[in-house]
């Protein structure tokens, strides 16, 4: 062979080849990028996909599994009998599913009563309805006494239904899943402690079983450990989302003891922030301390009549199942007047367990992030990697794709919602899957877009770190205002830190660096992609932008692998510097048209149809005096069914305080024959300028609730009872300062005592009451079979009110 021809020995003067600016360096530089990114990938793939596999339900264990284990055969036969139909609180219906948990129960030879009583609400659920919330309610308690108990472990589940739907999921799964628990319980020993199985009354309306319980039964006197049992949707994974205060112990519990133990303190931090109430929030008012756990995904069906046995996953039951089986047989032996710590921990799932630690490492994890991020900066400036300039426009621009990730989510569920309206009405869509995997794709394209438009100019290494301190910064700041949370940016981000100094001091040729960032990479993927897969459904489609938010985090932490996609940085001239900016394009473009794509491929499966109907709210009131009627909607934005009925929007506080304040659609409608609820006086007594009014309220017709308002302007209430319960008089704004419900009112009436402060002659008391069902009203047109109902309290209801002066 010849020598090598050099452009020396042609004569061609040689082109001098452009040096690599080292402010364009990354943190690594493998010599075979391709390969080192196809590595970097895969890995943090096969990452991903155990995090994801972990998050799965179980397999449903059929009728005939050992007696000794939770069985989602057995417990979805108890799912058919609760769920056959809706059974509000004080229904028929109820007394059925009722009758049918207390021979279960005493069919297992535990203790059993039904604690029948008049009970106030739990929380501040009722300030919608214009007062004091009450109902009368009939829990079934049943125990089993422990050998030699340290307390009490209480399961607690709700068996009522809401109006709209028979409840398969929400509560019936709870509710199966604690009589097929205690079915288990009874087949092995005695546990320590005694177990107190609660199935509640009127949750849907005021979580006013739960308070009863709490507050009165002589078994929940010296409190205990609560496990409540939830559903709101119809499958996936069930969460650990709430606890009491102070809850390091029993996390601890819940990590060894429940099999398949999903939750996070971030959950709960965010719940604590929330309005929502379950009965949990009842025995909390009581300083109970414990677990709240339910299933979410599916949230389209919630609190509708397609809420059916069928709509269950099994694998969910199986879950709720087998977690409530495992904690109660731990707690049932375990020591209950240790479980009080002074902190709360942080923790979070990872494949095969739940992380936890001290809440109070939350706030030195955090700025020990912000210090490694600082060292990971100096060590980048240090050799030559990236200025002080650079690096203060990398962690400036990187502010960018954090915000516009969001935006740009929030907007595409906009337009979708522009198109298909009726998703307003929804928790979520039917089929998301879709628009999930849309969003993500959408704050993909973001990111690739960014980083590809930045990286030249302010270099690899300079974005790695300002994509990092902000996530460092984040964990600062949620460190302090929600601590809970704060793992989710300070680990990635310390882990991101410390990765990328392993990088920077090891040899950047060899396989190292390489090695170095991906595991980082991985710290990421671990913690925030099982978030932003729970975010979707926790929060629902309307915002998702908390869940593209939390993926571009994710992405930050990934971006030195990201850069290994990309050519390297500098260094090229003419149509190869051309070739390298199309290629840096190429992963912004696929993102962004399989945005588009998911987008439209989730309008075109996710049509409303017979088995999937377009969510529709309406209802019917009507004044016994005047004799005027009319259809009411909280719709917004009248779906075309409903826009038969409505038209103009009304305010019927004056009209109808018991539905509350606040505008609604509203349209003329036919006047029914329907009688007006009953007042009579029982006794009238005037003493030292205040007048005593005892009063009985009844329905002359079958009625899920009745109500009762004071005119402000001819008296002032002073005190009130309602049979034989003080109730506070807290008066609000408007005509109807003081106000009460009742759900579940007796036959036979409710007792009411009024003392007022007279300032007219007569005092002007409207009732209401109100049934569900409208097909027998006059006017009315039954839904076609693509249109539904929506999940609400009010669908459907048929209010008739009246005015007596006294």
């Amino acid at each position: 062979m010849g020598a090598p021809t050099t452009p020396a020995a042609t004569g061609t003067p040689a082109r001098p080849t452009p040096a690599v600016p080292a402010a364009n360096r990354a943190l690594t530089r493998p010599r075979r990028r391709l390969v080192a990114a196809a590595a970097a990938l895969v890995a943090l793939a096969a990452v991903g996909a155990g995090s994801l596999l972990d998050l799965r339900t179980p397999a449903p264990k059929p009728a005939d599994a050992p007696a000794g284990e939770f069985s989602a055969g057995r417990a979805y036969e108890d799912v058919h009998v609760v769920a056959a139909r809706s059974h509000v609180a004080g229904s028929p219906a109820n007394d059925q599913v009722r009758a049918h948990i207390e021979q279960q129960l005493r069919g297992l030879g535990l203790e059993t009563e039904v604690q029948d009583t008049v009970a106030p609400e739990a929380g501040q659920l009722s300030g919608a309805a214009g007062g004091a919330t009450l109902a009368r309610v009939r829990n079934v308690v049943a125990r089993l006494p422990g050998t030699d108990s340290t307390g009490r472990v209480f399961l607690v589940a709700h068996y009522d239904s809401v109006q709209t739907g028979p409840g398969g999921n929400d509560d019936a799964a709870g509710t199966s899943a604690i009589l097929e628990v205690a079915r288990a319980l009874t087949t092995g020993p005695r546990p320590r402690n005694d177990i107190v199985f609660v199935l509640t009354d009127a949750e849907e309306a005021c979580l006013c079983g739960a308070s009863a319980f709490a507050a009165s039964h002589p078994l929940a006197a010296d409190g205990g450990v609560v496990l409540n049992l939830e559903a709101r949707g119809s499958t996936g994974p069930v969460i650990m989302f709430e606890t009491s205060r102070n809850n390091a112990k029993l996390v601890d519990v819940f990590g060894r003891a429940a099999p398949h133990s999903v939750g996070t303190s971030f959950a709960v931090e965010i719940y604590r922030a929330l309005p929502n109430d379950t009965d949990f929030t009842a025995f909390l008012d009581q300083k109970f301390v414990g677990l709240n756990s339910a299933y979410i995904d599916g949230g389209a069906i919630y609190h509708t009549p397609l809420d059916t046995p069928a709509a269950m996953d099994r694998g969910s039951l199986q879950q709720h199942g087998d977690n409530a089986l495992g904690l109660a047989r731990e707690f049932g032996g375990t020591d209950l007047t240790a479980l009080r710590s002074g902190h709360d921990a942080t923790y979070f799932p990872v494949p095969g367990g739940l992380v936890r630690y001290p809440g109070w490492l939350t706030l030195p994890l955090a700025l020990l992030a912000v210090a490694a991020v600082g060292a990971l900066a100096w060590l980048t400036r240090r050799q030559g990697r990236a200025g002080a300039g650079r690096l203060a426009a990398g962690f400036g621009l990187a502010l960018v794709p954090i915000v516009a990730a969001p935006v740009a989510a929030q907007l595409l569920w906009l337009a979708i919602t522009t198109i298909r309206p009726g998703y307003a009405e929804l928790l979520d869509p039917y089929r998301p899957i879709w628009y999930r995997l849309a969003v993500l794709a959408l704050a993909g394209a973001i990111l690739f877009t960014w980083y590809a438009l930045t990286r030249r100019r302010i270099g690899p290494a300079a974005l790695a770190v300002g994509g990092l301190a902000w996530l460092a910064l984040l964990g600062v700041l949620l460190a302090v205002a929600v601590p809970g949370g704060a793992y989710l940016t300070t680990l990635p981000a310390l882990a991101g830190a410390l990765g990328g100094l392993v990088a920077l001091r090891t040899r950047q040729t060899g396989p190292w660096p390489v090695v170095a960032v991906t595991a980082a990479a991985a710290v990421g993927v671990v913690i925030l992609l099982p978030t932003v897969v729970l975010l979707f459904p926790a929060l629902g489609m309307a915002m998702g932008g908390v869940a593209a938010l939390v993926a571009v985090l994710l992405g930050l932490t990934a971006l030195p692998v990201v850069d290994l996609l990309h050519p390297q940085a500098g260094g090229q001239r003419g149509l190869r510097a051309l070739r390298a900016r199309r290629l840096a394009m190429l992963p912004a473009g696929a993102t962004a048209l399989a945005a588009v794509v998911l987008a439209g491929v989730g309008l075109g499966v996710d049509r409303f149809d017979a088995a999937h109907p377009a969510p529709t709210h309406l209802m019917y009131a009507m004044d016994a005096g005047t004799g005027q009627a009319r259809w009411l909607s909280h719709e917004t934005d009248p779906q075309p069914w409903t826009d038969g009925y409505v038209d103009g929007v009304t305010d019927v506080g004056d009209d109808f305080p018991g539905l509350g304040d606040g505008e609604l659609r509203a349209g003329p409608a036919q006047s029914a024959n329907l009688p007006a609820p009953k007042l009579e006086v029982l006794a009238d007594a005037s003493s030292g300028g205040e007048r005593t009014l005892r009063l009985r309220l009844t329905p002359q017709r079958t009625a899920r609730l009745a109500t009762l308002h004071v005119d402000t302007s001819t008296a002032t209430v002073l005190r009130a009872e309602v049979a034989g319960r003080s109730v506070p008089v807290d008066p609000r704004e408007g005509r109807w300062g003081f106000g009460l419900v009742f759900h579940a009112p007796p036959t036979d009436g409710i007792e009411v005592t009024l003392t007022l402060r007279p300032t007219a002659g007569q005092v002007a008391l409207r009732v209401m009451d109100a049934s569900d069902g409208l097909d027998a009203l006059p006017g009315f047109r039954p839904r076609p079979p693509a249109v539904g109902v929506v999940g609400s309290h009010s669908s459907e209801m048929l209010a008739v009110a009246r005015t007596y002066p006294i």
